[in-house]
């Protein structure tokens, strides 16, 4: 791995986030820097680890379970375990998706249900007032 180090505005122009949401990921422990003085000072594993945490969070991945697979990292195995752990995530959250998709669809055909209820009362409550008067 590369011996570059980037700072707080390196990475932050680079992966196009706040330097903010860095300090959040450094905060949580995801990220750990080196400090010179007041001076932040990230390794190529940090830059590693923020893509993973970045492409963790588009997928609907916590920040725990991204905190997991970069506990898992590491190169000299070619990461392997963290590409087992990584595979059976995105297993589970496409069955959660899927599930959600479902409960969607089943909500859908209530709000359908409960809406065409209403047109046929409100329909009704009309006819109802016009033979009144």
């Amino acid at each position: 791995m590369s011996s570059q180090t980037y700072s707080i505005s390196d990475l932050a122009r680079e992966l196009d986030i706040t330097t903010r949401a860095i300090r959040f990921y450094e905060e949580q422990g995801l990220l750990s820097p080196e400090r010179r003085g007041q001076e932040r000072i990230y390794s190529p594993r940090d830059k590693v680890s923020l893509k993973l945490i970045l492409r963790g969070k588009r997928i609907g991945f916590s920040l725990a379970e991204c905190r997991e697979l970069i506990e898992l990292y590491d190169p000299t195995s070619g990461n392997q375990k963290q590409l087992h752990s990584m595979l059976a995530k995105i297993t589970e959250r496409r069955e959660q998706l899927e599930q959600q998709l479902l409960d969607i669809e089943q909500m859908k055909l209530e709000l359908d249900t409960a809406e065409e209820r209403c047109i046929q009362a409100l329909e009704q409550t009309i006819k109802g007032q016009e033979t009144v008067q």
